[in-house]
């Protein structure tokens, strides 16, 4: 008789189940992991240290801190930013406070998708680092240095994790036929598609071996061959990365390619993100950022288009958005590029980071008392609306003494082509009214 009431734990996946126990086990990531190389001196030195794991999905970055918090014999506590807080970041702190009283063991401390946190929530696990009360990992698919604040960033090692190659993920594949899939034969075309479709995902690639196994049991199949993978996975088969690319460098070949002007480029990668499963809205930052770095000037509107298709796509979702985000792509390649804004942003940022700070001169000062006027703040100050074409020919705004300095060279691409002759006509002015004095 069944036991309605009776407790029952649900049967771990697959990827759970094989998930090696030993370091030797592990499959992949030899340029970190072998003898010598940086994360197996980190196991080998009798003191784990923080650090982040930097990699596609399914590289091992769990598995990585897990063994980690074994070798150490230290307590384990995972967070996964997509679903704490800043409540069970305080919570895991006082279990390891606890457990350090207890016990005396060090906690390590894992968070998942650590790039979602913001900076507040990333902030709020410095203190316990620097105390030693907790050793952190954080795991992120996104490059580190533009989603890990520099504080954390700065405690912590990076270790660069790559996809699996395909004969990593062969060993793969035998080692759960073996262990897991009993009963089921599997012909050398059937096992290589299903290689091709993980993308160097060592998890994908035993979710579509549960999911052929499920299949499998419920249709009374024991040999699988090609078209019965096909028939069995067609839904949801999402690649991202066909060619063994990081995502990274998808993101780089889309952003180079609008800077490039190619719009059959740039929306071939972004369909490629897309279709890997890329959240749209990072796609849309980076066409943002495209817009200001890329563009700029030479065709303002391209900023205000790459807001409206992420605003679009947060109004609409998917799929619909994501057209929005297309035609972004689209405009952002086939405008006239400038980066003059964003070098002489960078120069002046650098000239005021290395020079002396200067006063702003009395004229250009504020005067709203009369005691501020007996200083002669504002004095001198020439209302450029008054004069011809609203423009005070000969006026200085720098601070006195500081020397001639030219950060903005506007291109001739563009609206900034316009930009660049009205600025040499009012140079021209200037030269005009200095020679009169």
């Amino acid at each position: 008789m069944i036991d309605l009431f009776e407790k029952r734990e649900p049967a771990a996946p697959l990827a759970e189940q094989l998930r090696p126990q030993e370091l030797k086990d592990v499959v992949g990531q030899s340029h970190l992991l072998g003898a010598g190389r940086p994360l197996r001196l980190a196991f080998e030195s009798g003191k784990p240290h923080s650090m982040i794991l930097w990699g596609p999905p399914g590289t091992g970055k769990t598995t990585l801190a897990r063994l980690m918090a074994r070798a150490f014999d230290a307590e384990f506590i995972a967070l996964s930013a997509v679903l704490s807080g800043v409540k069970d970041i305080r919570e895991a702190i006082e279990r390891a406070q606890m457990v350090l009283q207890q016990s005396g063991r060090h906690t390590i401390l894992f968070v998942d998708e650590v790039h979602r946190f913001n900076k507040s929530q990333q902030d709020a696990f410095l203190p316990y680092v620097e105390q030693g009360l907790v050793t952190f990992i954080g795991a992120t698919t996104e490059n580190p240095s533009f989603e890990v604040n520099g504080a954390l960033l700065s405690r912590a090692q990076v270790y660069v994790l790559t996809a699996l190659s395909e004969d990593e993920l062969v060993i793969l594949f035998e080692r759960a036929n073996n262990l897991a899939l009993r009963g089921l034969s599997f012909t050398d075309d059937a096992k290589y598609l299903l290689v091709g479709y993980a993308d160097g995902d060592a998890r994908r690639l035993l979710n579509f071996l549960e999911q052929i196994k499920t299949a499998a049991a419920i249709e009374g199949v024991s040999d699988i061959g090609v078209d019965y993978v096909r028939n069995a996975l067609f839904r949801g088969i999402r690649r991202f990365d066909k060619g063994g690319d990081e995502f990274y460098d998808q993101i780089s070949a889309l952003h180079k390619s609008l800077r490039g002007s190619s719009p059959d480029a740039a929306l071939y990668w972004m369909c490629r993100m897309l279709d890997g499963g890329a959240d749209p809205l990072y796609i849309g930052r980076r066409l943002i950022r495209a817009a200001v770095e890329d563009i700029g000037l030479a065709d303002p509107r391209a900023l205000r288009v790459a807001l409206d298709a992420s605003e679009t796509y947060e109004r609409l979702g998917s799929p619909e958005g994501e057209l929005a985000l297309a035609q972004a792509t689209l405009y952002l390649a086939s405008a006239p590029k400038s980066n003059a804004a964003y070098t002489a942003y960078n120069k002046t940022r650098s000239f005021i980071g290395t020079g002396k700070s200067h006063r702003v001169p009395e004229h250009l000062r504020n005067a709203p008392t009369k005691l501020m006027k007996d200083l002669g703040f504002g004095r001198d100050y020439r209302y450029a609306h008054d004069d011809p074409e609203a423009y005070a020919a000969g006026k200085n705004y720098f601070p006195e003494g500081m020397p001639e300095v030219k950060f903005y060279e506007p291109t001739v691409r563009g609206l900034e082509g316009k930009i660049s002759t009205r600025l040499a006509h009012l140079r021209e002015l200037d030269k005009q009214a200095k020679d009169k004095s």
